[in-house]
């Protein structure tokens, strides 16, 4: 038997060591592992909390949901103006105009064909007075244009009923355009019926 602490003989193969004891060959660019302690120091357990105490929920308290709204101090504003000046000018837009246009119909089926005019108002006294209710109803809807326009003016400003306000001032302008067009159409056909009427006795 050979001495393990003498050298080997000449020609002697050297012993192949175990396949599991040799270093295994790594990928390239691969990171060798981490070198580990032999032992792992657990942190220290917190300290508990007396019996009795008020436990805080892991994580926190969580935030309500939907959240705390300040109200809005200042008080609730009425639209009472943006609706009365709304009220106003849609009279001065609707019914106005239709009556003015029922009286400028009558007057242009009673008023004579042909007749000129001139400076001489005589030639209105068949119809004279539906000349006077048309002209009752312009001035009655000028006046209640004004006050719808102010009253809009006022909603807007004093944000009393915005909207129904900038409505009124809006239907308010427009209702002169109105009662004119009406009344020139009915007098138009009034005074058409009439010459019908004229021609057909």
């Amino acid at each position: 038997m050979t001495d393990p602490q003498l050298p080997p003989p000449p020609g002697a193969v050297p012993p192949v060591p175990p396949v599991s004891a040799q270093p295994q060959p790594s990928s390239p660019g691969a990171m060798p592992p981490p070198a580990y302690p032999a032992y792992a120091v657990a942190p220290p357990a917190p300290p508990a909390a007396p019996p009795g105490a008020y436990q805080v929920p892991v994580g926190g308290y969580a935030a309500p949901s939907g959240g705390y709204v300040v109200p809005d101090a200042s008080p609730q504003r009425s639209s009472l103006l943006g609706v009365l000046a709304l009220g106003l000018s849609l009279v001065a837009a609707v019914v106005i105009p239709v009556i003015g246009g029922l009286n400028a119909f009558e007057i242009g089926r009673r008023l004579p064909q042909g007749v000129s005019t001139g400076r001489d108002l005589s030639f209105l006294s068949p119809a004279r007075e539906q000349v006077l209710w048309t002209e009752i109803s312009f001035w009655t809807g000028t006046v209640l244009g004004i006050a719808a326009i102010v009253l809009g003016i006022l909603a807007i400003r004093r944000k009393q009923g915005r909207g129904a306000g900038i409505a009124a001032l809006v239907i308010a302008v427009v209702a002169v355009a109105i009662f004119f067009v009406a009344v020139l159409i009915a007098f138009g056909v009034g005074g058409a019926t009439g010459v019908a009427t004229t021609f057909s006795t």
